[in-house]
């Protein structure tokens, strides 16, 4: 399944939203959701049908027992990207807001659904499950208090980022010294013990949270750049440089999830750990000073 998805996301991509096979002629949009426990992005196509300005998706799972792994993901966050084939035959890529409908309205979402095509009707009848539907909201940036609460949100985030990597710098710090440490056990002649030094799992767990909240950080806001473009086309170089950095970010990310895998010591640890830090401060220091003033157009850059 994992590969039959990817053939249709690079089939939509490539041709402007149109797909064959199963798929050809169906309503279909690529979702974009942030893994709740890994924190990286995951695209799924899904169908959909337009219910005024929101576009509703069903989590049917085919009929499954389960919910689909998108839906996990996005009632975690409902923040998501969607990718939408245009009448020009391009695709569209827009943030959105996932709001799961319940009750009454659910019900008549989805029997309107069923009754355009039935297999949703035997997709409903396969399980237990109640399939739960989803409406996407698109994400306005053209509200300036939707801008300052972007603003704030940034800089809420990357205070939040800056205070855990500082933590996890800390610890990895005090299990490199206590790897070391020349007071810890001897042998029968009095001679200190050199132990080889472990990763403690908390500590390890630590490391692999803030390595999947730094990844959903950046994978919202590589949605939010294509529309901050749209609304702000003098800050398109700017930009630029963001998602490029992104991408450096994500791999110096990789080669430490690599490591902790791996079993490396603390002090191997804490030196890609200070790496990472010199390039988030430096990423998250050009994003404010670019990012901040346009949001919020008289707002001082923090910490100026």
């Amino acid at each position: 399944m994992p590969d039959f998805n990817q053939q249709v996301i690079e089939e939509f991509r490539a041709n402007g939203g149109r797909v064959g096979g199963m798929f050809e002629g169906a309503a279909l949009l690529l979702l974009t959701t942030t893994g709740a426990r890994s924190g990286r992005a995951h695209t799924n196509p899904a169908m959909y049908v337009r219910d005024g300005a929101r576009l509703l998706v069903f989590a049917s799972n085919a009929g499954g027992p389960k919910h689909p792994a998108w839906f996990h993901n996005l009632s975690a966050d409902p923040y998501v990207t969607v990718e939408l084939g245009t009448p020009e035959g391009t695709v569209e890529r827009f943030g959105a807001t996932a709001v799961v409908t319940e009750g009454e309205e659910r019900d008549r979402l989805y029997a309107e659904q069923a009754g355009r095509d039935p297999g949703f009707a035997a997709y409903q009848a396969a399980t237990d499950r109640i399939i739960p539907v989803v409406a996407l909201h698109r994400v306005d940036l053209g509200d300036p208090a939707r801008h300052r609460a972007i603003a704030d949100h940034l800089v809420k985030v990357h205070a939040e980022l800056r205070a855990e990597l500082t933590a996890l710098r800390e610890g990895l710090g005090s299990a490199a010294e206590e790897a070391t440490d020349p007071a810890g056990p001897t042998d029968t002649a009095g001679t200190a013990v050199r132990h080889t030094p472990t990763l403690g799992s908390r500590l390890a767990r630590h490391c692999l949270t803030f390595c999947g909240a730094l990844h959903a950080h950046h994978h919202n806001e590589d949605s939010a750049f294509d529309l901050l473009e749209r609304e702000f086309p003098e800050l398109s170089d700017s930009l630029d440089r963001m998602r490029e950095e992104h991408k450096v970010v994500a791999r110096t990310v990789e080669e430490l999830e690599a490591l902790l895998t791996s079993g490396a010591a603390p002090a191997t640890l804490r030196a890609e750990v200070d790496r990472l830090a010199t390039r988030l401060e430096e990423h998250f220091t050009y994003e404010e000073a670019q990012l901040v003033p346009a949001l919020t157009r008289s707002r001082a850059v923090p910490g100026t």
